[in-house]
């Protein structure tokens, strides 16, 4: 549907029964989003906050709480999108089906952007006005959560030249000049980094505007991987069947249609620390050094609303964003891709810690059975775009004897775990980069990847006998079933990795032993019984705790020129370890003060358990 607004977005949402009003005051320090999971977790409404304490402002929150409610905002778009990414993929289809060319050209014409001469964000307030939500408690102040950055080259506001991103915004707390500063959270190689490097080759001031709000368009074209050459701004457009609007004010550039925006200066030369943050892989972001914008000004709408979301362990709000994109975009893979037919970052797992992927064998087709154009197409995943931020890389080749659906975790897995030749299909990449919000690594983003490529006839049969666990050594105990294969162990607190190598010695020849074959996976863990209690517990602790090169052992390993190799099991160290960031747990006082809150409104008493 098109939105004019955040607002119009909330009043369709009312009507239709997907947002509900919270009348009573509310802490937007720890209490408001508190209740914000709760109500995510049991799939609930859209909420709109009417009295924010210390702000003057409301604000509003999980609009994109459900797939079903995020397709909803988006459902006549995406059928228009499918012709687009079609258009993408061969460009001659335009000219074969002119017909549908000019059925679509309204919408295309309509998405381009608009300069107007007037702003509808005539009013202004300062940084302590805004709603200051803080999500968790050792987070380092109040944070942006969904905003839209918006920065350009040298000497340019034209809007095809924008670079759109989402890029965390720490407006209060660590050393940040009250109401004069805010922290810049961003990598160099993002599309802003790119705009800031340049700015630092020029006399030019580098200017940055954020938006917050708007039709909820533009908050998902903020996070998009878009097509190459497609303007952000225009992409915003499309997404909304609208025409973005836009003012240049004071020298910035300013969206018209969105609730609040912040425009400011880079300051030169200036790095203060931002963070800790409550991030998406359900740990804490540490303090990091980062660029810091000054000279601000705060331009917002009348009657604005505050669009903000929690992050924390997925599923969060924000797993709705995957979804989207990926019925956006499916049928590019492909082409981005030559050789993938399906990818699948698991959510559970953190996102980027664990990639799943089906590609395709087309070479010596009457040979033996075995990963060889599959490893090219690893290498292309692992070489572009968001698929590059993968750690853990597990790709299947389509063929005869298919793969399970990857989003069927537990079934491909298994899959997976009967082919796969341990003395030849798992690929190490050592020294290199890993996200930066991964703190499994050996630094600030540096760690490994492993790449497990799967191409053969089943090797083995998974056994569920996890009676063949009881003798494990010591320090080692309580061995738990999490699926046919794979099995949790419980080992003491981690240490350093000098002691773990003597300590599991005893274990790895403990499990040489023939039987042990059926079970290819072990992961060690600080609670076995934990991670076995449900799959998801499992993805996102071996996945999320382990950096390849350091913590994956195996039966008998050996090199064969160069290659690491091994005998099942593998073994994958996710205990926690000291360097890596803290668990994000919720306040226990905020947590019952929430179920007064939920106890009392009538309209969530009944929905959350």
């Amino acid at each position: 549907m098109t939105y004019q607004s955040l607002r119009h977005c909330c009043d369709d949402l009312e009507k239709t029964g997907q947002l509900i009003r919270i009348r009573k005051e509310l802490d937007p320090d720890l209490v408001i989003p508190a209740l914000h999971r709760r109500v995510y977790q049991s799939r609930g409404p859209a909420l709109l906050f009417e009295k924010v304490k210390g702000s003057p402002f409301q604000a509003v929150s999980n609009i994109f709480g459900t797939k079903e409610r995020s397709f909803y905002l988006f459902e006549d778009v995406i059928r228009r999108f499918e012709w687009l990414v079609k258009l993408k993929i061969d460009p001659l289809s335009g000219l074969k089906s002119p017909f549908q060319l000019l059925k679509h050209l309204p919408w295309l014409m309509a998405s381009l952007p608009k300069k107007q001469n007037h702003s509808p964000l005539k009013h202004h307030c300062t940084l302590s006005e805004l709603p200051k939500i803080r999500s968790w408690p050792r987070d380092g102040g109040s944070f942006i959560t969904l905003p839209q950055v918006i920065s350009f080259p040298p000497d340019s506001l034209l809007p095809k030249q924008a670079n759109v991103g989402m890029y965390r915004i720490q407006l209060d707390g660590n050393s940040y000049i009250h109401n004069e500063e805010v922290g810049l959270h961003y990598q160099l190689h993002r599309g802003i980094g790119v705009h800031h490097r340049m700015h630092l080759e020029s006399a030019h001031e580098f200017k940055i505007s954020i938006g917050v709000g708007g039709p909820p368009a533009y908050t998902l074209a903020s996070i998009f991987p878009l097509l190459e050459g497609l303007s952000e701004i225009l992409f915003s457009g499309l997404l909304n069947s609208r025409r973005y609007h836009y003012t240049i004010q004071e020298g910035y550039f300013l969206p018209a249609d969105v609730d609040f925006c912040i425009t400011g200066k880079v300051k030169e030369g200036l790095l203060k620390e931002e963070g800790p943050f409550g991030d998406h892989l359900g740990y804490y972001s540490l303090k990091h050094p980062f660029p810091v914008l000054g000279d601000l000004k705060v331009w917002h709408k009348a009657d604005p609303l505050w669009h903000f979301t929690v992050v924390g362990r997925p599923p969060q709000e924000d797993s709705s964003f995957g979804a989207l994109i990926h019925e956006f975009v499916s049928e590019l893979t492909q082409s981005e891709f030559p050789g993938i037919k399906k990818v699948h970052a698991v959510d559970v797992a953190g996102v980027h810690p664990l990639l799943l992927a089906v590609g395709s064998e087309r070479y010596m087709p009457f040979r033996e059975r075995k990963p060889e154009e599959i490893l090219t197409q690893a290498n292309h995943l692992l070489g572009k775009g968001q698929t590059s931020l993968a750690k853990y890389l597990i790709i299947a080749a389509d063929g005869s004897d298919s793969p399970p659906d990857i989003h069927h975790i537990e079934e491909f897995l298994k899959y997976v775990l009967e082919r796969i030749d341990f003395t030849k299909d798992l690929h190490f990449q050592t020294q290199t980069t890993i996200d930066t919000l991964d703190y499994s690594g050996s630094g600030f983003n540096e760690g490994s990847k492993l790449v497990i490529a799967c191409n053969r006839d089943p090797q083995r049969k998974l056994s569920e006998e996890i009676h063949l666990f009881d003798k494990i050594p010591t320090p080692f105990s309580n061995p738990r079933l999490i699926t046919a294969g794979i099995v949790a162990i419980k080992g003491t607190a981690f240490t350093n990795y000098q002691q773990v190598d003597q300590e599991i010695k005893p274990l790895i020849e403990f499990l040489g032993q023939s039987e042990f074959e059926k079970f290819p996976l072990v992961v060690l863990t600080d609670d076995s019984e934990f991670t076995a209690s449900d799959f998801s517990n499992f993805l996102w602790e071996a996945f999320t705790r382990s950096n390849p090169s350091h913590d994956v052992y195996g039966v008998r390993p050996h090199y064969n020129f160069k290659h690491w190799s091994c005998s099942p099991p593998l073994v994958i160290d996710a205990r926690t370890k000291p360097h890596q960031a803290p668990v994000l747990e919720s306040d226990p006082d905020v947590e019952r003060e929430v179920d007064q809150i939920l106890h009392e409104h009538g309209q969530l008493k009944n929905l959350i358990k």
